[in-house]
């Protein structure tokens, strides 16, 4: 019996010719990721192992509170910048010189296909976007990769998601997710491996992908993994540390369930509090907002904000709104001037703030008071996500922020072109 892509990097990581679902194995892992939030707990419980961290399989990244709002954050950033200094871990990423830790794995080549990645963060899924097996993992767990360089996995079962067709004009990946979410709920792929595929998948852009993939966990998922093809070795060149080798299914392999969907049927979706399976077209909600956020490890890249540019140009933000603008890493920043984007937002009223997780998780910047409402391009809007636990996220793709944002209540992006809002 063949092997899907996910049993195939298991079998591959724990020197085995073959897993089969439900298994427990002991895997290498290629790197595991901590933030500013989650380093602290795992570098206490690292010390109880008393050795040293494998170093250079050990990347550290400050984002969540970026720069600190106050003096526990900044305790926990401080305990980072000791940790790294102690142990010479060179791949730490300090305010000014990185930005949302999921970006940064992508940006700076340590996420490639066939790789099996874990990350004290539970959006660590994104990397799946580029054929890598990736997941988030506790803390703990986390300090037991930095010290041994392995952990323990239980191979999940594997689902086919196939989405074929050719999408509307302003359906991005975040549509497709959102869309997959609305239909299986938000545990339909408890501890599976969500795998995606079709002429749908196929055309999107890498970054696109990557929402899905980082959305995997919203419904439940292990991981969520997409065949890499010339968009990811292209996008890898020059970019990857170290070699790869990319793992496909083999066309015997078992999937629990396969579910098929047809693209020209996806509207622009908007997950309705307080749940992300709470999925409805973006032209069936009449619902004023209060703020509009554009940022995040889910769509905070330089595509993102070209799709949000491209609508505001020329436009205010309603007087009513607040729009808050978040690159996702100092590199998305920089292009994002170079090419005008920034300036776009700003003449459109629209606030811009450097990287950092800080609004997403209402940390801070951002922070929803009772009663407010906020289309956002993040990807949670359970209870008090985003501030007060009487405030109301809707999670949408950032076409749908942007048209939100000029109207001041939630808006398809189509309905904007021609006028009826």
């Amino acid at each position: 019996m063949g092997m899907t892509i996910a049993e195939k990097i298991l079998a591959i990581h724990a020197g085995r010719e073959s897993v089969s679902p439900k298994e427990i194995v002991d895997a290498r892992i290629d790197y595991v990721m901590m933030n500013d939030v989650t380093g602290l707990p795992a570098f206490e419980v690292f010390e109880e192992f008393r050795t040293t961290p494998i170093s250079e399989k050990s990347v550290l990244i400050q984002d969540h509170y970026v720069p600190n709002k106050d003096v526990a954050s900044a305790e926990q950033a401080k305990a980072m910048r000791e940790f790294a200094r102690k142990y010479n871990i060179n791949n730490h990423f300090d305010v000014g010189r990185g930005g949302v830790c999921h970006q940064i794995m992508i940006e700076h080549g340590f996420a490639a296909p066939g790789r099996l990645i874990v990350g004290a963060d539970s959006h660590t899924c994104s990397y799946g976007a580029l054929g890598a097996l990736s997941t988030g993992i506790g803390s703990s767990e986390a300090a037991s990769a930095m010290a041994t360089g392995e952990l323990w996995f239980r191979v999940p079962e594997t689902q086919k998601f196939v989405i074929d067709g050719k999408p509307g004009k302003y359906v991005m990946g975040k549509d497709m997710i959102l869309y997959i979410i609305g239909d299986i709920g938000v545990s339909g792929s408890l501890y599976r491996s969500m795998e995606f595929y079709g002429s749908a998948i196929e055309s999107l852009s890498l970054s696109d992908r990557i929402t899905i993939s980082n959305m995997a966990i919203e419904a439940g998922a292990k991981c969520g993994i997409i065949p890499p093809d010339d968009k990811v070795f292209n996008y890898l060149k020059n970019r990857v540390i170290g070699e790869y080798s990319p793992v496909y299914a083999d066309s015997d392999s078992e999937y629990e369930d396969t579910f098929e969907y047809d693209a020209s049927e996806i509207k622009p979706m908007v997950a309705m509090p307080h749940l992300p399976e709470n999925t409805i077209p973006a032209s069936e909600i009449d619902v004023q907002i209060d703020q509009a956020y554009l940022g995040s490890c889910t769509n905070g890249r330089i595509e993102d904000l070209r799709v949000a540019a491209a609508i505001l140009k020329g436009k205010k933000v309603h007087p009513d709104v607040r729009m808050i603008v978040v690159p996702a890493s100092k590199n998305v920043f920089l292009q994002a001037l170079r090419e005008g984007l920034v300036e776009i937002f700003m003449d459109a009223d629209a606030y811009v703030a450097g990287p950092t997780c800080g609004a997403c998780l209402g940390g801070y910047m951002g922070v929803l008071a009772e009663g407010e409402r906020c289309i956002s391009s993040t990807n949670r809007n359970f209870i008090g996500r985003m501030g007060h636990k009487d405030s109301y996220v809707y999670l949408a793709n950032p076409a749908v922020v942007a048209a939100s944002a000029i109207t001041g209540q939630i808006t398809d992006p189509e309905d904007l072109e021609v006028g009826r809002t």
